[in-house]
């Protein structure tokens, strides 16, 4: 079988495909067309989020047997027609979804401890203890939006501390003893913390919007390591000025290309200016699950699933 590999990744990803017997072909560089012009001469793909593979593309490539992903979602894929393709899908949430949660927790209390803010004071010369008195994570609620291996992964870095989590999810009976399951309104009416860990699909798109915050009985912290278009910014800043939300932790933007390697090439909108003035904002280039080890655990991943599957 030959796999052609659009993304460069780890080299253990090519290393073991070579040994199991793949021949491994690169093209990191050629346009989407070029690609589709060469697309039948391979059995499978492996790709991060380099260009959107959509039904023009799995229609040149008659030979596909299978598409892998080095990262957890599926959504630059048509995975419908992929599918009605006989194209077998492989991702790896399980790569970086300890990365994730180390990431959502270091943001979290970050926010709570000020920490950005007084570092910048005290490169400044400014020794401000009062005004950067944080808050303590033990005895607050966390609400959790999407409860697989992100979710999952967050709530297990929340076990050392004395908080109640929850969680929401479209599937059922997915709590454990990390996280309960509740409905959308209890967790609406009690988090202090809410996390996002959802993929983007037609049900996410837009999902954080003025009305949807509104309906927390209380002010909340906010946590995105998941999608940046599952939230409408310029809402979440409205909230940030009210003081429904009392802060944000942002790894995604909505303004971020679909490749996920730069941001929008137009003009700066005003609510991302805000962002990048406001003290109770964190902001990360969509590194959550961007760690050396994470990089290793993904590679080791797809040639796993690969193997499992067609060896």
């Amino acid at each position: 079988m030959k796999i052609l590999h659009l993304d460069t990744n780890h080299h253990l990803l090519i290393e073991q495909l070579n040994s199991l017997g793949f021949i491994n072909h690169e093209d990191y560089t050629s346009s989407k067309e070029i690609i589709e012009s060469k697309i039948h001469e391979y059995d499978g793909i492996i790709l991060r989020s380099r260009f959107t593979i959509d039904k023009q593309f799995l229609d040149a490539a008659t030979n596909l047997k299978f598409i892998g992903r080095v990262g957890a979602g599926l959504e630059n894929i048509d995975c419908e027609y992929a599918e009605k393709k006989g194209v077998t899908l492989i991702a790896a949430p399980e790569g970086n979804r300890n990365a994730v949660g180390e990431h959502a927790l270091g943001m979290l209390l970050s926010l709570f401890n000020k920490l950005n803010k007084a570092d910048a004071e005290v490169r400044e010369g400014k020794w401000l203890r009062e005004d950067n008195r944080g808050l303590e994570l033990d005895g607050k609620t966390v609400g959790i939006i999407g409860y697989g291996n992100m979710g999952k992964a967050f709530a297990k870095k929340l076990r050392g501390f004395e908080v109640e989590v929850l969680c929401y999810d479209i599937e059922q009976n997915v709590g454990d003893e990390n996280a309960k399951q509740v409905s959308l309104f209890e967790l609406q009416q009690r988090a202090d913390v809410l996390s996002l860990h959802t993929p983007q699909t037609p049900l996410t798109l837009n999902m954080i919007n003025a009305q949807w915050i509104n309906q927390f009985k209380k002010s909340f912290w906010f946590i995105n390591t998941a999608r940046g278009k599952s939230v409408i910014t310029k809402d979440l800043v409205k909230a940030l000025k009210t003081g429904k939300i009392l802060g944000a932790g942002l790894d995604v933007l909505e303004y971020e290309k679909a490749s996920f390697e730069n941001l929008f090439s137009t003009d700066m909108p005003e609510a991302f200016q805000y962002l990048i003035d406001a003290k109770n904002v964190i902001l990360s280039p969509h590194v959550a699950g961007w760690t050396v080890e994470s990089k290793e655990k993904l590679a080791q991943t797809i040639v796993n699933k690969i193997k499992d599957k067609f060896c």
